[in-house]
C-alpha cells in the first residue's frame, strides 16, 4: 500500500504510547540511507534509550509494524515508504566500552569506530570491521564480514529487544549466525554486544586496519551513492565475476548503473529512484541466471513499499 492519506500517520500517532524519544510523522528518511532514494516513514521514532525503545514496544498496538534503521549502509527504501513505525537508534545506542580484551558496543555503534577503540587499547581481531560500512547492529543480524572474518569470530554475547519489550541476552548458540544472517526472528532489535579479542601491538593492528581500508578503496565504489554488497556469493563463487560473465558490468537503468569498479555493488547516478535501483538488480539477477544457470541471492535489503503508480 501506498500511504496516500495524510491523516493516516496522525491516526497512528494517536495510538501510539508516550515516549521519553521523539516521533515524527511521515519523515523523510532518504537521506540516512547510502542510496540517498525512497520514500518516507509513516512515523519515524527516535529513542531516548534502551528502557524508552523498550517502553515504546510494550505499549504499541501488536498489528503496527516496527522496521530499525541503522546507517542504511546495505538498505534500500522503496519509493512508497514505510507503513507503520521506523525506529533510528541514537546516541545513546552508540557506546563503546573496554574492558580488558572484551568490547561492549550499543547496536549504532560504527563498525570502524569499535575496530579504532581495539587498535586504540592494543586489542587484535577487530580489524576487519575497518572494511564493514555499518553498524553493529546490522552486523549482528547480518553476521557482517569482510576479508576472512565475521562477527561471530569475536562475539560472545548479543543483547535484543522482543516485539513486546522484553530485554534478552543471548549467547553465541542463541544468536546462530551463519553467512549473512542468523537464526533470531526479524521482529527482534539488537541493543548491542559483547566481543572479545586478544592483546596485540596497537601499531600493528593500525597498520592491518590501514591495509584493509586501502584495499577497500581500491576495489569498491565507497565515494559514490551505493548500498554496499547487493549479491550474496553462491557456493564456492563470487557474485561480481558472475555478475561480470553475464555482460552486466555498468549496466544501467534509469539513473541507476552496476558499478564499473566492483560490480556487485549498485550505484546511484543521481536521482535514480528506489524502483530504478531494484528492477536494475533483478535485472542482473535474470542475465546470470540465463547465462549462468546460478540464481543470485539478495544481500542488500530491500524494505517498505513500491510507490503507487498514477494512471
Amino acid at each position: 500500500m501506498m500511504m496516500t492519506n495524510r491523516q493516516r500517520p496522525h491516526e497512528l500517532l494517536e495510538q501510539l504510547p508516550a515516549v521519553r524519544g521523539r516521533y515524527e510523522p511521515q519523515a523523510p528518511i532518504a537521506r540516512y540511507t547510502w542510496f540517498r532514494a525512497g520514500g518516507p516513514a509513516e512515523i519515524f521514532f527516535r529513542p531516548a534509550d534502551v528502557t524508552d525503545l523498550a517502553n515504546f514496544l510494550a505499549g504499541k498496538p501488536a498489528d503496527v509494524p516496527v522496521t530499525v534503521l541503522g546507517v542504511g549502509s546495505n538498505m534500500l527504501v522503496r519509493d512508497g515508504g514505510i507503513p507503520g513505525v521506523v525506529v533510528r537508534l541514537g546516541r545513546p545506542f552508540s557506546t563503546i566500552r573496554v574492558e580488558g580484551t572484551q568490547i561492549h558496543a550499543g547496536a549504532m555503534a560504527l563498525d570502524y569506530n569499535v575496530a579504532k577503540a581495539a587498535r586504540d587499547a592494543s586489542i587484535a581481531g577487530f580489524e576487519f570491521l575497518a572494511g564493514i560500512p555499518g553498524t553493529i547492529g546490522g552486523g549482528l543480524r547480518m553476521n557482517a564480514g569482510a576479508y576472512g572474518r565475521e562477527l561471530k569470530d569475536i562475539v560472545t554475547q548479543v543483547m535484543a529487544l522482543t516485539p513486546q519489550g522484553d530485554i534478552k541476552s543471548l549467547t553465541p548458540a542463541d544468536w546462530t549466525p551463519r553467512y549473512r544472517g542468523c537464526g533470531v526472528p526479524t521482529d527482534w532489535i539488537f541493543t548491542g554486544c559483547t566481543m572479545e579479542g586478544v592483546w596485540g601491538n596497537s601499531a600493528e593492528i593500525g597498520r592491518a586496519m590501514d591495509l584493509v581500508q586501502e584495499a577497500r578503496e581500491e576495489t569498491q565504489p565507497i565515494r559514490t551513492r551505493t548500498g554496499g554488497s547487493t549479491y550474496k556469493n553462491p557456493n564456492g563463487q563470487k557474485a561480481w565475476e558472475l555478475i561480470d560473465r553475464a555482460g552486466c558490468r555498468g549496466l544501467r537503468l534509469g539513473n541507476a548503473q552496476v558499478s564499473e569498479k566492483h560490480c556487485n555493488f549498485l550505484v546511484n547516478l543521481g536521482g535514480a529512484t528506489a524502483a530504478d535501483i531494484e528492477g536494475l538488480g533483478e535485472e542482473v539477477r535474470r542475465r546470470v541466471r540465463e547465462a549462468t544457470g546460478v540464481e543470485l541471492e539478495w544481500e542488500l535489503e530491500r524494505i517498505g513499499v513500491a510507490a503507487e503508480c498514477t494512471p
